[in-house]
């Protein structure tokens, strides 16, 4: 069974600085494909950036690309997200997700394990 468990969320200002971390167990990720979501109040999940574990090929969206970076530690069973200069309309509960495949995707629906979220909030 897998566990995705995020950490890392909080308070900060526009401009600053936040490292989101999911930890993974339950399975051998080197198949698996993770990514991140997230989800503001009235608003539709979103995709935000992938990784495919074993290759660690990545995917961003447009709004986050060149602001955010995905990574894994494979000894950690780790994957991050790095968000650099931060902004008010990047607040929003962010989740951690495992799909059971390579092929990489941005529909959260095709995701088969999910974190409980982290909530990330940017002042202006």
């Amino acid at each position: 069974q897998v566990q995705l468990v995020e950490s890392g969320g909080g308070l900060v200002q526009a401009g600053g600085s936040l490292r989101l971390s999911c930890a993974a167990s339950g399975r051998t990720f080197s198949s698996y494909t993770m990514g991140w979501f997230r989800q503001a109040p009235g608003k539709e999940r979103e995709f935000v950036a992938a990784i495919r574990w074993g290759a660690g090929s990545t995917y961003y969206a447009d709004t986050v690309k060149g602001r955010f970076t995905i990574s894994r530690d494979n000894a950690k069973n780790t994957v991050y997200l790095q968000m650099n200069s931060l902004r008010p309309e990047d607040t929003a509960v962010y989740y951690c997700a495992a799909k059971r495949t390579v092929l990489l995707n941005t529909q959260h629906t095709t995701y088969d394990d999910w974190g409980q979220g982290t909530q990330v909030t940017v002042s202006s």
